[in-house]
């Protein structure tokens, strides 16, 4: 399920509704996934006393609501005890509270900080349900092997795990091999429940599935969308099993990626009340991409288009733009920014350089913010991690807007993500079939276009060894010798990009928020000091 953070009465009518749609096809017991109540994660909204009260009234109607007779459910939701909060699944089943489990292990690393807002809950223990034993290790329980293995000492016959696990590459195949090897470990079966949808820079894939005890996956829900599946369970003389069931197709690199922008910026979008974005699209791969990814997580009647030309665009670039605007079928504006850089000019004589450079960005961000401003819809930022790995961007100018689909994609993902996109449309996609932007697009150098024949290697590596240096530095954290060493690259200019990383910091923390793609994203992941003397060797 998708959930939306703080929105109590809603996200419990659509428990409700799940499970009356689950009783039609005859299920006993209702799962959804970790915090379903009150949406994950509520981060600091669990120190707001009121919040807390809230939600575990509002639970307390949610298990007066299994008094009509239909199955039993299991949801999640805030417990507060002897001035602690805690993450807790709850069973109910007619009307009444039958069992609680208080999350033990709480993640405080990478996107996570649980640890500022809730109390760990003791070892849990099982609880009954029609005879069987049920095991509920929330999300982080299973990640360590305590949990897991005292339920099953304490007579688990199986583990039903509530997740709220954000997407990032790879993310699903990690999920599985945990489960299968706890499901091994223990000797019991395991369902991975997992929920959906966009939250300010998380997505979640939802990606859920049922294991066996041998390891074996028995049922496979689909991912990027909501889902529901009826599993059926056997006693053998072995214990519990789940039977064979629905077996969905999970997207595959780079079609994951595209759907994680596609869902974050759809529930971002919708969820903060905006009737639709704007963006500048200068005839370049970014732009292209975002506002592809912009019609097909939206609609092209909520995407407006604005080329912003300077003296030094080229007419190859309007000429893209304009075509990039018609495949995706949204409107396509032109509004040059001469006569406000000419007018600049006379009001700052002798600037030139670099600064004349950045008054050309910052007069298309004065542009764009007042259409925002004036209509409505969202200012989407274009810029991608590469360039704001190294500052490649301007304060207050490109870097402007309320959200940034690329904020966590590579330059070189930007081209993977361009190449499938023109040849596949995701699924539930709203844009066109193929060719959602001209192939000169994605083979020409890629450049600024703020001085003469300007390109973006003229002031960085070529973006293949970039991107590499980029990883071993911020993925891996490697050192300058150690990134070396594994990426082949000059270990002066793996110094000169790690100096331009440690000094771009104070811009990074103005950009905007943006879906996160990898294990190590700008904002929640990755967390330097700006003022920072610190450099490695």
């Amino acid at each position: 399920m998708n959930q939306r953070v703080g929105d109590l009465a809603a996200n419990a009518a659509a428990i409700l509704e799940w499970r009356a749609r689950a009783a039609a096809q005859g299920a006993e017991l209702v799962m959804v996934p970790e915090l379903q109540l009150t949406g994950y994660p509520p981060e600091d909204l669990v120190l707001k006393p009121d919040f807390v009260r809230r939600t575990m009234e509002a639970a307390e109607r949610l298990v007066d609501a299994t008094a009509d007779g239909g199955p039993a459910l299991l949801f999640g939701s805030i417990h507060a005890e002897a001035g602690s909060n805690y993450n807790v699944f709850i069973l109910a089943e007619g009307g009444k509270l039958v069992g609680r489990t208080l999350k033990r292990e709480l993640p405080n690393y990478g996107t996570f900080d649980e640890k500022r807002v809730f109390a760990a809950g003791p070892l849990p223990t099982p609880f009954s349900f029609k005879d069987v034993r049920i095991g509920v290790p929330i999300c982080e329980d299973i990640w360590l092997e305590s949990v897991c293995a005292g339920l099953a000492k304490a007579g688990a016959d199986l583990l039903l795990v509530p997740n709220a696990s954000p997407y990032e590459l790879d993310k699903d195949e990690m999920r599985q091999k945990l489960a299968r090897a706890r499901a091994v470990e223990t000797g019991l079966p395991l369902a991975y429940l997992n929920r959906v949808g966009g939250q300010d820079e998380l997505a979640f894939d939802g990606s859920s599935f049922v294991v066996n005890d041998d390891g074996e996956i028995a049922v496979q829900l689909p991912d990027w969308e909501e889902s529901m599946a009826l599993t059926d369970w056997l006693r053998t003389p072995n214990g519990w099993r789940c039977e064979p069931g629905e077996c969905a197709r999970l997207s595959a690199y780079p079609e994951d990626i595209y759907r994680a922008m596609m869902m974050g910026l759809s529930d971002y979008v919708g969820r903060n009340g905006f009737p639709g974005v704007i963006l500048g699209l200068s005839g370049g791969i970014d732009s292209a991409l975002s506002a592809a990814v912009a019609v097909d997580a939206l609609g092209a009647d909520k995407v407006r288009c604005v080329m912003l030309p300077s003296k030094y665009t080229s007419d190859e670039s309007l000429e893209d733009a304009a075509e990039c605007a018609r495949l995706l079928g949204v409107r396509h504006d032109v509004m040059p920014i001469v006569p406000g850089v000419e007018a600049l000019d006379r009001m700052l004589p002798g600037f030139d350089g670099l600064a004349a450079e950045n008054i050309q960005s910052r007069i298309r961000m004065v542009l764009l913010m007042a259409l925002s401003n004036k209509h409505g819809p969202m200012l989407l930022t274009t810029g991608n991690k590469s360039e704001m790995s190294v500052g490649y961007a301007t304060l207050y100018g490109d870097m402007a807007g309320g959200y940034s689909v690329l904020k966590d994609a590579y330059k070189t993902t930007c081209f993977a993500l361009s190449r499938w996109r023109n040849e596949h449309r995701p699924q539930g996609a709203r844009g066109p079939k193929v060719a959602v932007m001209p192939q000169r697009v994605i083979d020409k150098p890629p450049t600024a276009e703020l001085r003469p024949n300007q390109k973006d290697e003229d002031s960085l590596p070529p973006y293949a060894m970039l991107d590499r240096i980029l990883e071993a530095l911020v993925e891996q954290e490697l050192s300058v010798s150690e990134a070396a060493a594994a990426t082949g690259a000059d270990p002066a200019l793996i110094a000169d990009i790690e100096k331009k990383l440690l000094r771009a910091e104070y811009k990074r923390r103005q950009a905007p928020p943006g879906v996160k793609i990898g294990s190590r994203n700008f904002g929640r992941d990755r967390r330097y000091p700006i003022t920072n003397a610190f450099h490695t060797s």
